[in-house]
């Protein structure tokens, strides 16, 4: 009876060891969920209020946890902000992979939709001022975001078309936004910023691909 008695006990032993090793996956795999849920939620409100302007209470609040948690995931704020920004400017890469043309990007980036939403749109236009008063962590993470903005754009013009032409289209955008943002949403001055900055923008990358049908020659060859 001893003997069956201690066999019981080892296999109870081993049932709560399989048991605990289970529990831990299971943590494992939902603690990488609520991680992702808090970046998400902190990318659009890092967007509409500054990495400044919310504190990890309120960022975790919204996110439907308490504050006690917050270091269970991120070394510090600065760490979330790392991962809310490359968050944002992810989901934009993601907006201009679905954009039938170039145009059509320029078109709903400048749009007063976007200019109403900066949680939802380009963190460069919801956050350029920002992000220059951050750690250099934050900067290069945002570099690297405008980098590929600025790559991607490139890569919807045509091959005879320079890498500044990019640049210079990113600038106008990223600036008539910011610039729009700044304003009364009732200014006139807003929507004429956008409108212009949308006609303009729009005829470059018009007048790109019309010249790509044209068959001129390449600016890198001449």
């Amino acid at each position: 009876m001893q003997a069956l008695s201690i066999t019981n006990n080892d296999m109870y032993h081993r049932n709560i060891v399989r048991f605990g090793r289970l529990c831990v996956r299971i943590t494992e795999s939902q603690a990488q969920k609520n991680r992702q849920k808090v970046v998400a939620r902190a990318s659009k409100l890092f967007r509409e209020s500054g990495f400044d302007g919310i504190s990890v209470n309120d960022l975790m609040k919204a996110a439907g946890f308490t504050h006690g948690g917050f270091y269970n995931h991120f070394e510090s704020k600065s760490a979330l902000a790392c991962e809310a920004l490359d968050y944002a400017f992810r989901q934009m890469d993601g907006v201009r992979e679905q954009m039938p043309s170039l145009e059509e990007f320029v078109t709903s980036y400048l749009s007063e939709e976007a200019r109403k939403a900066p949680g939802a749109t380009c963190p460069a236009a919801a956050l350029a001022g920002e992000v220059a008063r951050q750690p250099d962590s934050i900067k290069r993470v945002f570099a690297e975001g405008v980098e590929r903005m600025i790559l991607s754009i490139a890569g919807s013009l045509p091959e005879t078309s320079t890498r500044e032409e990019a640049v210079d289209l990113v600038c106008r955008m990223v600036g008539a936004l910011v610039l729009a943002r700044a304003l009364p949403a009732s200014s006139n001055l807003g929507r004429e910023l956008l409108s212009t900055a949308t006609e303009r923008c729009r005829k470059t990358v018009m007048t790109s691909n019309g010249l790509r049908r044209g068959g001129r020659s390449s600016r890198r060859q001449s």
